[in-house]
Order: structure tokens, then C-alpha cells, then sequence
């Protein structure tokens, strides 16, 4: 039987490096933008619109970017992940994590809570660095933006993000409309393939 407690969306950046490695985090694509376009980087984003309505198989992953400056994306959640109209979230209200191969210098998303119908619900968020660096805001739709920028250079290789229910609110899911990656110019790294997961199981709507 589903329950009910606090919540709030907590979004982990784990980076490889040694703890202390400087990541800034902020709230303004544009800013965003301006970090990673001032390191070189080039920005590819992730909208899943390319991916069928439905439930999918536990991990779930994919590639995205020209060949010799791509990276792999793979999400993975307790009891499957769910699909629906270019938004990606959980068959389960459990954790949702991204890792990404290779690592990467800059990731950014519009992360927040949706309910068992997709409809977005106001919550607060922590994001927890792998340095003990945490920090805390309210994503209130699809359109809310966070985004982490490694200023030492070290790579970020897995995100989580966690939702649970406000106080006599009915199960939330972590959901993300968009995944931006800073990644190196061509030439730096290959393409590593594609490969989808094909869905299983119950819908969760």
C-alpha cells in the first residue's frame, strides 16, 4: 500500500573528482549557457520526444550528440520508467538516476514532481554534491531549470533525483522534461552507441 510523507526532490551530482572540486549550480539557463560556452563546450539536449508513450524496462538507455563529440545517457528506477509526451519519470514513485558515460563537465535539466496522471505538483528540491555541497529550491512545473557547471573541470557522472509527497498528498514521481549536457567540442570523445530498452510490465497511468 502506497504511503504518504514530507517530501521534497533531491538531486545528487556525483562527481569523480576528489571531494571539494568546485561546481556552481544555478537556477538560469542563460547562465548556464554562458559557463558552458565559455569552456568550449557545446550544448545538446536531451528533449525525449523521441521516445514512445509507455512503460520501460530498468536501465533504459540511449546516446545523443554527432559522432566525436556524444556522450551515453542511462536511467535507471526501482520497478521500471514511464514515459509520456517527451517527459521522462518513474513507473514507481522511487528514485530516478541518470549516468552518464563519459563523464561530463556540465548537466542541467528542468527536474520536478509530477502525480500518477502527469500533472505537475509544487514541491522543494535539495541537490547533494559529491562534496557534502548541497543546494535547495522549489520547482513548481515542467519549465523550473537547474543546472550544474564543474569550474575545476572534473567530470559529473551520475544524477539523482528523488521525489517524495508533501504531508496528505497522493505519491509523487521524479520527472524531467529536459537533459542539457556540456560536452566537449568533436573530435575530444566517440559516440558510444544507442540502445533502448523495451517497456514492460504495468503502466503507471
Amino acid at each position: 500500500m502506497k504511503t504518504s510523507t514530507f517530501g521534497a526532490i533531491v538531486l545528487s551530482a556525483i562527481a569523480t573528482s576528489v571531494a571539494g572540486a568546485g561546481i556552481v549550480v544555478s537556477t538560469n539557463k542563460i547562465v548556464w549557457d554562458m559557463q558552458t560556452g565559455g569552456a568550449g563546450l557545446t550544448s545538446v539536449t536531451e528533449t525525449f520526444n523521441g521516445i514512445a508513450n509507455g512503460s520501460y524496462a530498468d536501465p533504459y538507455t540511449a546516446s545523443i550528440g554527432s559522432v566525436g563529440s556524444g556522450m551515453t545517457w542511462s536511467a535507471s528506477a526501482a520497478g521500471g520508467l514511464f514515459v509520456q509526451s517527451g517527459l521522462f519519470s518513474t513507473n514507481n514513485p522511487a528514485d530516478l538516476t541518470f549516468t552518464f558515460s563519459p563523464g561530463i563537465q556540465a548537466v542541467a535539466g528542468n527536474f520536478f514532481a509530477t502525480d500518477i496522471a502527469f500533472g505537475a505538483v509544487p514541491a522543494l528540491f535539495r541537490v547533494t554534491l559529491s562534496d557534502g555541497t548541497g543546494y535547495e529550491g522549489f520547482a513548481e512545473s515542467g519549465s523550473d531549470f537547474t543546472g550544474f557547471f564543474s569550474t575545476s573541470g572534473a567530470t559529473i557522472t551520475s544524477l539523482t533525483v528523488r521525489v517524495t509527497p508533501l504531508q496528505g498528498e497522493a505519491d509523487l514521481y521524479p520527472t524531467v522534461d529536459n537533459l542539457y549536457f556540456g560536452i566537449p567540442a568533436p573530435g575530444v570523445f566517440a559516440l558510444l552507441g544507442v540502445a533502448g530498452v523495451l517497456g514492460f510490465g504495468m503502466r503507471r497511468r
